[in-house]
């Protein structure tokens, strides 16, 4: 991708949201999916910037993709996790462990939006360990038969195209994953929308009762499922800390209007000290949370450029485990700080600060809760000897 390129891609971002946000403000305060979002990206060719134009994507590099989830981010979390299930974790294992003809059967239909994608590796008793997974699979000729549950799926209940996660019925063997065509009989989802946020964004769980799924949709070898989801987990991450930087900067941009704006005591809250400890607060989370979200996108670009590294491989791993772990948090203090400067109108979803708040919470969980990100932190330093969980 050039210059020009790039360029044309993030003007088209922005474009994209300028002209969503008051659907997705009105859908916010209706608590429904902004059915609108998947039409406009369509138009603008936004369901597959990272992947290769070969496959109908606009072949934007890692840095460049982050900085498009980060503007999408600004608009609300829910819209930003359309994306990330799409393309971060349900396009790019794909595009990374799929053959050949898989990636000319999925990909373009993704990009086009012809098809919707999702990652159906959560279960109802297996959150942050993906080892204790209970769908299983047993293969019947030239299929494959899945059954179980997964939990908490984003795009779940809108996907053609799940990648999904199983371990053999009746065996000890490695977990394997499935590119999972969604919709016939034996899939049964359900929407769940008893969230504390994210309105706009669908999450859903499903049941796999002997679903069929032809034997040439495994995806990479069988027995590799926990490799790939590991893999595609670090890009997730990723996708979410570009996500929680667009939420700081949107926080601070809130913040810096209303306290010019809002007097109280005969002059404007932005003179008053407190008011402006806030506001050094999320500058400074905002310049944190990038500095990292930088640092690990390049060591990340590093690692995909010298495949078979394991030190270049590790060293992406923990640093998109700091890089989630720094900016979900940040983003999280920075939404409850511009909510306190806002006072009364903060405690309304008629404001924007309001609506990070109860969305961007639940970037502390998925992908990796703040429990899990540390002690992954914790055992890459000290050596695998020390890891709290094998």
């Amino acid at each position: 991708m050039d210059a020009s390129e790039r360029k044309k891609l993030l003007d088209d971002v922005e474009t994209f949201c300028r002209e969503i946000r008051p659907n997705e403000e009105l859908c916010y305060l209706e608590h429904r999916f902004n059915d609108e979002a998947i039409g406009l990206a369509q138009k603008l060719s936004l369901l597959g910037m990272p992947i290769p134009m070969q496959y109908g994507g606009r072949g934007a590099d890692l840095k460049t993709y982050l900085r498009a989830l980060e503007r999408i981010g600004r608009e609300g979390t829910g819209l930003r996790t359309l994306f990330s299930g799409h393309t971060s974790i349900g396009q790019m294992p794909i595009l990374d462990w799929g053959n050949d003809e898989q990636k000319r059967r999925f990909l373009p239909a993704g990009c086009l939006g012809e098809s919707i994608m999702a990652f159906g590796l959560t279960e109802p008793e297996a959150g942050s360990n993906p080892l204790e997974l209970q769908t299983t699979y047993r293969r019947d000729g030239d299929r494959f038969l899945l059954n179980g549950v997964k939990y908490l799926i984003s795009n779940g209940g809108i996907a053609d195209v799940v990648v999904t996660f199983a371990y053999p019925e009746g065996g000890q063997s490695p977990m394997s994953a499935f590119i999972v065509e969604a919709g016939g009989d034996g899939f049964e989802h359900e929407d769940m929308t008893a969230k504390i946020g994210l309105p706009t964004s669908n999450t859903a769980m499903f049941e796999l009762t002997d679903y069929a799924v032809p034997a040439e949709n495994l995806l990479g070898e069988e027995g590799n499922g926990f490799r790939i989801a590991m893999h595609t987990l670090v890009g997730g991450r990723l996708s979410v800390a570009a996500g929680c930087l667009g939420v700081i900067r949107d926080c601070l941009d809130e913040v810096l209007r209303y306290a010019t704006e809002r007097e109280q005591h005969g002059k404007p809250i932005g003179r008053h000290q407190l008011v402006q400890e806030h506001i050094a607060h999320i500058e400074i989370a905002r310049q944190t949370s990038e500095s990292l979200l930088d640092t690990a996108a390049e060591a990340k670009m590093s690692s995909a450029a010298n495949l078979g590294n394991r030190d270049l491989s590790r060293r992406a791993n923990l640093l998109s485990a700091e890089a989630k772990f720094v900016a979900s948090n940040a983003a999280f203090d920075a939404a409850d700080r511009a909510v306190q400067v806002f006072g009364g109108r903060g405690y309304s979803e008629l404001f924007r600060p309001g609506r990070h708040f109860k969305d961007v919470r639940v970037c502390r969980i998925y992908e990796g809760t703040d429990e899990i990100l540390k002690l992954k932190i914790a055992a890459s330093l000290l050596g695998k000897e020390y890891a709290a969980f094998r």
